[in-house]
């Protein structure tokens, strides 16, 4: 640069050329700087917007977690219940075994066989278990359950002959009740556990899909920074480069400056000779004529 302004910048005309020149630079420093303040506006806004995507996507593992222990809880009393009502199940069976003795003096029963009535009830209490039903199926079910339950209890007692029979088959019912109590638990805490597991897959659906939202969000906020920094980069240069050449400019200045003054002198110098010369000729001189002599020192 400094070759250039020593080889080149001997006018008044070479200045204003490094001058336009500058301007140029400065223009597209400017471009890169209002660039860059657009760049870092949108990297702010996508750092907002991806940290307020994890923000809910925190919130929505969170209530996912409750709802997890919601059913890892109803769970647990789904195998409690199972276990009371397995326990209970092998008391009536037990009682069963015990009441059987009394059923030689039972009349021929009228219409369905109770063995028969209770393997209905049984092939339904098993479907009831192990199959997912609608709400209408499940409710359909349990009609018939209680239906085929309360038939057999009416056989039941029909046959019952005499107080250590009646006592019997009374422990029969009161088991059968608590093993249909814990049944009926089982269903409504499965039922439970399953509505809390549904509500924590879907808390989760939607903590994945912010996520997803929230990792484009850092994409873009990533790529903003890079341009950025890169329009930042290139502002810099341009600045350091008009600070150069503002210092070759206004050293090519001074020396412009100085070769005019240095030519004014010459020729100020040259015209007080010839005044001088004029003068000692004996020529009559003006106010003006001798005032140069005295400032050029002839006087």
């Amino acid at each position: 640069m400094e070759e250039y302004v020593e080889e080149n910048i001997t006018s008044s005309g070479n200045l204003e050329e490094l001058e336009q020149k500058r301007n140029i630079i400065n223009s597209d420093a400017e471009k890169h700087r209002r660039l860059r303040d657009d760049l870092n506006k949108q990297t702010k806004e996508w750092a907002i917007k991806r940290d307020g995507l994890n923000a809910q996507v925190r919130e929505f593992v969170e209530e996912a977690g409750k709802r997890r222990e919601e059913r890892d809880s109803f769970n647990q009393k789904v195998r409690e219940s199972k276990d009371l009502r397995d326990e209970w199940n092998q008391k009536v069976t037990k009682i069963y075994e015990e009441v059987a003795v009394f059923k030689k003096d039972i009349p021929e029963e009228k219409g369905t066989p109770i063995k028969q009535l209770k393997r209905q009830l049984n092939e339904l209490e098993y479907t009831q278990q192990t199959q997912t039903l609608k709400k209408e199926q499940e409710a359909d079910i349990i009609k018939k359950i209680s239906l085929l339950a309360r038939e057999i209890e009416e056989k039941e007692k029909a046959m019952e002959h005499g107080a250590e029979a009646k006592e019997a088959y009374q422990r029969l019912r009161d088991a059968k009740a608590q093993a249909e109590t814990y049944h009926k638990a089982v269903s409504e805490y499965a039922e439970k556990a399953q509505v809390a597991h549904d509500a924590m897959i879907g808390f989760y659906d939607q903590a994945d899909r912010l996520r997803k939202e929230a990792d484009a969000a850092q994409e873009k906020f990533i790529e903003c920074k890079t341009q950025a920094d890169e329009e930042h980069k290139k502002h810099i240069e341009q600045i350091k480069t008009i600070h150069e050449m503002d210092k070759d400019f206004n050293e090519a200045k001074g020396k412009v400056k100085a070769a005019k003054k240095k030519k004014a002198d010459s020729e100020f110098k040259k015209e007080a000779k010839e005044i001088f010369e004029r003068f000692k000729a004996g020529e009559k001189l003006s106010t003006e004529d001798l005032m140069a002599l005295q400032k050029s020192g002839y006087l």
